[in-house]
């Protein structure tokens, strides 16, 4: 084994937070299972207004594993889970790690064409989804691997006052599905646990891979992210060593999207993994986030910049009791410095005695593996690394370690970062290296730097992405989508600047000879885009363009577009003079 001669500058600044934690050697399954052991009543998590315990979740995720094993699951199968936050997905979720397959998180308003790549990506044999996306699922189902595909309904989840009154509101608006559909429904692919009378439990280690999430990776290239159960129980023991306040039956809100690492690794395995309390919202306003925060007198909060903005502005937290709160997290994007200020003001105006502490991570280290520390805050910083997380500030594309203060290509190191990318060899290891310290790093691409104390700043982003209302969108994906399109010759997609969600998106066409510019054509592409594009990814606006502006080696030179745009925004702000 080799001895770890990285620096670590910020031992010293820890405060009550280890340096170092002896982690939990077994699935992530296992994890929750040794919760449910020790608290069995204890409530897991809360999902409009039913509660369940966790001695109840880990017998549902049993009888969920027995069915998965009755139609065929076998260990090493991928199994695509395309569901929001709801109980249906917590159970299948952790009934595809208890048999030893590898659970493919996607987004479910994915567009028909990202369904078909996620499932042939990951070659997945089964696929859950709400009953209200299954018709984009059978669109594509031929032209993959998928076996079975299970139908749930948020109504099958709800106490029966409740279903009542979903059925007569967003129950109404869901399209029905053929009697002779070729789907198993929910609480009949449940009812197969009665047929499994031999083992489903397979024997899996910490490190086989249990997750599939998706990023753009450093060139901004869909690919899937290969997690194992170490990584995600890690991440669990991690982030509740960095919030010592934390004491079992705590509750988070866990309104994060479970397709991605803040709000499956974070919100739910984090809280699930340690004994803590997830209320579950399934479809996330911030009119219905507040709601919850003081409905269930919330301790955690994790949320991306856009949605702290938007409490701001809510009549609804007016004079609202935040007093309950022990940790509130801001991820997916830079917090400002004037945004801190404000929302910090906003916590002590509503009685809490804590202020909005940044992280830091990437979906290569699960999520999150930097934290500002609850008892110190350095301006513009967004923290300190998790115990037996490294970070280093190398000159870009090379190993050379960089002097505290210089910026750099920002690297981590620890027991989160991922196995590899799926189908990317190459990427792989361009991507984790490791160097003569020891470890092995992940090449994040963002740019940084590190003081001397070890508090990390993060100064923007080395690959081309775009942050919208905290996803990630990836220009080079939408402009192959859009190139393919027999009226575009050439396309080019960049970031907006907005009020509300960061940045949105907009799109830019050099069309086909012969193809009119009007608004037919951009009619046309808009519909295409929505066939192929996930709504949060979608252009708000295609603006036709003779030509496009090129750099000095014949590219596309977006960035120019970008000046354009900011150049009309800020005229539009100007008052006109007389």
């Amino acid at each position: 084994m080799n001895t770890i001669t990285a620096k670590t500058p910020w031992e010293a600044r820890l405060g009550d937070v280890p340096m170092h934690l002896e982690y939990f050697d077994g699935t992530m399954f296992n994890a929750i299972e040794r919760v449910a052991i020790e608290h069995p009543k204890q409530i897991a998590f809360d999902f409009m207004g039913k509660s369940t315990t966790y001695e109840e979740l880990t017998e549902d995720v049993k009888e969920c594993a027995k069915a998965l094993k009755t139609i065929g699951v076998r260990e090493g199968d991928r199994v695509t889970i395309a569901m929001p936050n709801c109980p249906q997905a917590i159970y299948m979720f952790y009934a595809v790690n208890l048999v030893g397959g590898i659970a493919n998180m996607i987004h479910p308003l994915s567009a028909e064409k990202e369904i078909e790549f996620y499932l042939n990506e990951s070659e997945s044999v089964t696929a859950i989804t709400l009953d209200q996306f299954y018709h984009k699922f059978e669109k594509v189902r031929q032209n993959t691997k998928v076996v079975n595909i299970i139908i749930a309904s948020v109504k099958d989840a709800l106490s029966k006052p409740i279903r009542a009154g979903y059925m007569l509101t967003e129950g109404r608006k869901v399209k029905k599905i053929p009697k002779d559909a070729p789907v198993i429904m929910w609480k009949d692919f449940m009812r197969l646990s009665k047929a499994c009378f031999y083992n489903y439990k397979v024997e899996r280690k910490a490190d086989d891979p249990a997750v599939i999430l998706y990023s753009g990776g450093t060139t901004g290239t869909t690919k899937g992210i290969v997690l194992t159960n170490k990584n995600f129980n890690a991440l669990g023991q991690q982030v509740i060593a960095a919030n010592p306040m934390f004491r079992v039956g705590d509750k988070m809100l866990a309104a994060m999207p479970l397709f991605h690492g803040f709000g499956l690794g974070v919100c739910v395995h984090t809280m699930l993994s340690q004994g803590g309390r997830c209320i579950l919202i399934p479809r996330f306003t911030a009119k219905s986030y507040a709601k919850q925060i003081v409905k269930y007198r919330c301790n955690f909060i994790a949320g991306v910049p856009t949605l702290y903005e938007a409490l701001l502005r809510l009549p609804s937290m007016d004079g609202a009791d935040l007093s309950c709160l022990k940790g509130v997290f801001s991820g997916g994007d830079s917090l400002s410095i004037e945004l801190k200020k404000k929302f910090d003001k906003f916590l002590y105006d509503h009685k809490a005695v804590i202020q909005v502490r940044e992280g830091y991570g990437t979906t290569e280290t699960v999520t999150a593996c930097c934290l500002t520390p609850p008892h110190m805050f350095k301006e513009g910083s967004i923290g300190l690394p998790f115990p037996d997380t490294y970070i280093k500030i190398v000159r870009p594309g090379t190993d050379e370690e960089l002097p505290y203060g210089e910026e750099g290509e920002i690297l981590l190191a620890g027991p989160t970062v991922m196995k590899e990318y799926m189908n990317h060899p190459d990427e792989t290891a361009s991507t984790l290296r490791t160097h003569a310290d020891g470890l092995t790093w992940v090449y994040t691409g963002d740019l940084g730097m590190m003081d001397r104390e070890g508090f990390i700043y993060f100064k923007g982003r080395a690959k081309r992405m775009i942050i919208s209302s905290g996803y990630n969108v990836y220009p080079g994906q939408l402009e192959n989508i859009l190139d393919a399109h027999d009226y575009v010759q050439m396309s080019c997609v960049i970031g907006v600047p907005d009020p509300y969600k960061i940045q949105k998106v907009k799109a830019f066409v050099k069309l086909s000879p012969d193809i009119p510019a009007n608004d037919d054509t951009r009619r046309a592409l808009m519909d295409y885009c929505r066939q192929n594009i996930a709504k949060y990814a979608m252009p708000y606006d295609i603006e036709f363009k003779d030509d496009m502006p090129k750099t000095l080696v014949g590219k596309v030179a977006y960035r120019v577009l970008e000046e354009e745009e900011l150049a009309k925004l800020k005229a539009a702000e100007e008052p006109e003079t007389v």
